[in-house]
């Protein structure tokens, strides 16, 4: 539709603010215990993830070095399928991994596309 056309900029960047956000308060999560507790103690591994999804998700969102946090936020989200998720079948809705999928590809799409408008990279410009 013509009208939405106008908003492609605009819509991209939401996107990406937004699941910035969201990947980051999985890392609040775990050090934090807001807004609802995370099982401890954490191993090595969830100290990883938790330290990538804040600081990847946090450059996600203000738009900072965009394309390598994205990508690594995208490698770091397929590992934990596998690790988490994928032993328990391979049905991303059968073993509760949909949602880690979904940030695993969104953040490739991302680490393709760039920062866009309403970041520190596109300030730059």
């Amino acid at each position: 539709m013509k009208f939405f056309d106008g908003f492609r900029q605009q819509a991209y960047a939401l996107l990406r603010i937004v699941a910035g956000l969201l990947f980051m308060a999985h890392g609040i999560q775990k050090f934090f215990n807001f807004p609802v507790a995370f099982p401890m103690p954490l191993n090595p591994m969830l100290q990883a993830a938790g330290t990538i999804e804040l600081i990847a998700g946090g450059l996600i969102v203000i738009g900072l070095f965009t394309r390598p946090a994205a990508f690594i936020a995208s490698g770091m989200s397929a590992v934990g399928y596998w690790v988490a998720h994928g032993s328990n079948g391979p049905f991303p809705i059968a073993n509760g991994g949909e949602t880690i999928v979904l940030y695993c590809f969104l953040f490739l799409f991302i680490a393709t596309r760039g920062a866009g408008m309403w970041s520190v990279e596109g300030a730059k410009k």
